[in-house]
This record gives structure tokens, sequence and C-alpha cells, in this order.
């Protein structure tokens, strides 16, 4: 098994490709610690337990900086060690730059940006300390494309992407990986949500010519997380079928 004895915290865990990382990850020997702002969670973990497969819940917001540390540290206290962390958590608030609030821009700069920020910070020097530690976060492919009536959500995946870069500087002299995964269309319930018109003008620019599955960034996560990735720093992996940039 490719994470046995690991203990991997993955963020945004309850659900599409957060929780298909969840379930790979376990299946790999990896033990989970699951945070999400959705009571989903727990159904997940109690999943993973019938299972056979170890596994523990927080409800949290990544936002919260306070609340980020003092939960890295019962996670720590809890499995003695952190070795993977996946800043997976993201959301969307779509609109042009002409109709967008500035409540809808801080939104998702809190989670996607500042989120990633804090768990990346709280839980670092614990890998620092074990002079060990994977770091994957999410980014998308629209970062290097961009996409229409997405300034917040492009600003916070292109500033991950800078982020990534700056951190495998960092931290690599602590045995530390950093990088980053870009997905295209996945079909997850945020995506699923969308028109169904726009889901098919997307096709075209898909030279595979269908979307992803969550299993597929989930796969890409675990090559990161992996000890086969141990000379992979500072990159962004991009999967997208080779859709057009």
């Amino acid at each position: 098994m490719r994470l046995k004895g690991k203990i991997a915290l993955i963020t945004g865990g309850a659900a599409g490709i957060g929780l298909a990382t969840a379930e790979r990850f376990a299946k790999e020997g990896a033990k989970i610690i699951l945070w999400d702002l959705s009571d989903k969670g727990n159904e997940a973990v109690e999943r993973l337990k019938k299972e056979g497969h170890e596994a523990i819940f927080k409800k949290i917001s990544v936002t919260n900086e306070v609340e980020v540390h003092k939960a890295v540290e019962e996670a720590r206290k809890y499995f003695g060690r952190i070795d993977i962390l996946i800043n997976n958590a993201g959301i969307t608030k779509d609109r042009t730059l002409l109709k967008m609030s500035k409540q809808e821009w801080d939104d998702v700069i809190s989670v996607n940006l500042t989120g990633v920020f804090n768990c990346t910070q709280a839980v670092a020097p614990i890998m620092k300390e074990q002079n060990y530690g994977r770091i994957v976060s999410a980014s998308s492919n629209v970062a290097i494309r961009g996409n229409f009536g997405q300034t917040n959500y492009v600003a916070t995946k292109s500033a991950v992407i800078g982020m990534t870069k700056v951190w495998a500087i960092e931290l690599g002299r602590y045995g530390i990986t950093v990088n980053c995964i870009a997905p295209g269309f996945i079909h997850t319930a945020m995506t699923d949500a969308m028109p169904e018109e726009i889901r098919k003008q997307s096709l075209p620019h898909i030279p595979l010519g269908k979307w992803g599955m969550p299993e597929d960034i989930a796969n890409g996560y675990l090559y990161l997380a992996s000890d086969e990735a141990s000379f992979v720093s500072g990159i962004c992996l991009t999967i997208d079928g080779g859709a057009a940039r």
C-alpha cells in the first residue's frame, strides 16, 4: 500500500473530490483526518470505519485561524503526527466583474486562499519537526486560462500556484514537498448544478470528450502525496482531459 501508516488531513472531505480522496487514501493504508463544514463528514467517516479504516471527522471552517490551529494540534495529539495535508476545501460565487459584490469577493478569498494559508501554516511546523511532509493544494485549470465570471475564483486559484512555488522553496530543506493540482471540469455536486447548456458547451474544448470524475483528481493527489513523488516539488499538475488553455 502506497500510504501505509501515513496520517492524512483532507479539508473539504465530506463530498466530491475530497471524499473520493479520503476513500482512495484509506484504501492505500492512510489514516484519515477529515475536515468539512458539512455534517456529511460524519457519514463519510462512519463508512470508512465500517470498511476497516481509521478515520476521524472535525466540523471546521478553514477560514478561522484559531480554530484551524487548535484542530491541527488535536489531530497531532490523536495520531502523533501529520504526514499529508490536502488543501481541498473550496467554494465558488460566480459573477462578472461589473456585478460582483465585495462580499462575494471576500467569501471566495477567505475559503480558497486564506483557508489554504491557515491550514498550511498550522501543519508545516509539525512536518518540519518530523523532517517529512507532503502538502498538496487545489488550484484549477482556470488559473492558467481564465474563465468568464470568475474573477474571485481565478484570483484564488492563481494565487495557490504562486504560494505552492514559494512554499516548495521555503520548506524543501525540511523534507517537505509542496505541490498543487489544477482540475478541469469534474463531475461534482457543485459543477452538476451548472446549467446543462454550459456543460454541453464545454465538451468541444476537452480533447478526451468527457468530464473527469472525482477519482481522477484523487489519483493525482495520491501520486503527489506518495513517496513515488519524493523528488517532485513546486509543480502544478493539470488534470483536465487536455482542455484548451
